[in-house]
């Protein structure tokens, strides 16, 4: 995985600037600008700033699948699905299949 193009296309996604970034991620703003103009890898504190201003885990950032972001809502929920029975979890996923009209 390209690390500087991955961080490329979450700024895209969300309209960030370089400045945006370094404001999010608590970071000086030439430290992330020396990461596109030097064509630099990040240190891994860096990259993990970074990804927790995208509000992502280290390894969703380098997920190959889609990524989801974990909102504190959706936190929320996988907190409580966590201590659901099976029957509960079953039942939970026929309620939001009918919330969504599939069979």
């Amino acid at each position: 995985m390209d690390v500087l193009e991955r961080l490329r296309r979450l700024m895209d996604e969300r309209g960030w600037t370089v400045y945006r970034v370094a404001h999010e991620a608590g970071l000086n703003e030439k430290t992330v600008y020396n990461i596109y103009s030097r064509n630099t890898m990040p240190s891994i504190p860096t990259l993990e700033a970074i990804c927790t201003a995208f509000g992502i885990t280290l390894a969703q950032f380098f997920a190959d699948g889609k990524m989801i972001e974990v909102t504190p809502e959706l936190e929320d929920v996988f907190e409580s699905w966590i201590v659901l029975t099976p029957e509960q979890k079953e039942a939970t996923r026929s309620m939001m299949r009918a919330f969504r009209h599939e069979p």
